[in-house]
């Protein structure tokens, strides 16, 4: 609890939390059961910026305690500057998969999804 920030709200109900104690709640809640992956479905929907990065900082941690993590979401910005490896999904089927440093260089991807201006900005988690 207290490694999450969540000591405060440890007696709330879920729908009293906000966005980010929801999203911490939830990869907490995963951790119970030691897994060797998780997945985290949109975790930056809905937050606010603080938030993302106090994800962004945990997706870190458990990357460093080799938990693998899967992301969907379409947050790009706040997914690829902590990926370690991208697929991109476009129209049903897999566009690209490679590095995000791959997937923002790719001609393709940026004509199709990011636009010709998305810079990528990796961080060091």
């Amino acid at each position: 609890i207290d490694e999450f920030g969540l000591h405060k709200v440890r007696k709330n109900f879920g729908d009293r939390l906000s966005g980010g104690e929801r999203r911490r709640a939830e990869i907490a809640r995963c951790l119970a059961i030691d897994p060797k992956f998780i997945m985290l479905d949109e975790p930056f929907a809905g937050v606010d910026p603080i938030a993302v990065q106090d994800i962004q900082t945990i997706v870190g941690r458990l990357k460093h305690k080799n938990i693998g993590i899967l992301i969907t979401d379409h947050n790009v910005h706040e997914t690829l500057s902590i990926t370690d490896r991208a697929y991109l999904l476009f129209e049903g089927k897999v566009l690209f998969q490679g590095t995000a440093e791959e997937l923002a260089a790719n001609e393709i991807v940026r004509e199709k999804y990011l636009g010709r201006d998305f810079e990528l900005r990796k961080k060091t988690l």
